[in-house]
């Protein structure tokens, strides 16, 4: 899995949102679009391989008007669909540059 196979699957609607993803969302006051362009214009910050059923990775990107957002995404090859499963604002109590893991 790497970001531009999300990206295909964002491009062509091969994506599924988890209601959970939804309630964050709404929580953190994102809309859709906002999400997916911080997708598409993000970067893989870590990698999951062993999730199941499928791998998933974080992903950090902005929107367009320049709010950090980490979302969280399942990758099926095989279908080549995504699965957003939760996004959120980072926190900066937890993350140095909204990229690395502080240690607590």
């Amino acid at each position: 899995m790497n970001i531009q196979d999300i990206i295909n699957a964002i491009q062509t609607g091969d994506v599924r949102v988890s209601d959970h993803a939804r309630d964050e969302a709404k929580e953190d006051s994102f809309f859709l679009k906002e999400i997916l362009f911080s997708v598409c214009n993000g970067e893989i910050i870590e990698y999951y391989p062993t999730d199941k059923p499928y791998p998933s990775c974080l992903v950090y990107g902005c929107t367009q008007s320049g709010r950090n957002v980490h979302s969280v995404w399942a990758y099926n090859s095989e279908k080549q669909k995504a699965v957003m499963i939760t996004v959120y604002e980072p926190d900066s109590k937890r993350w140095i540059d909204c990229k690395k893991r502080k240690k607590i």
